[in-house]
């Protein structure tokens, strides 16, 4: 089962870093940034990015068993 939630978390991640990188407008992006923004203002994307690259490790973590 670590193994399903841990590929689900990298797709999450990978979406996040992939959303930030091309400053995307999907709806779901939007709805991150605009709740973002308040406390990181114009480094949102750069904000984003570094949580993207974070998730990913958590996922890659979590696939082989880590946690």
């Amino acid at each position: 089962m670590n193994i399903i939630w841990g590929i689900l978390t990298i797709f999450i991640g990978l979406f996040m870093l992939i959303s930030s990188i091309i400053k995307s407008e999907f709806i779901i992006y939007k709805l991150l940034v605009a709740r973002s923004k308040i406390l990181w203002g114009k480094n949102v994307h750069n904000f984003l990015m570094v949580s993207g690259i974070l998730v990913i490790i958590m996922g890659i973590l979590m696939t082989i068993g880590f946690f």
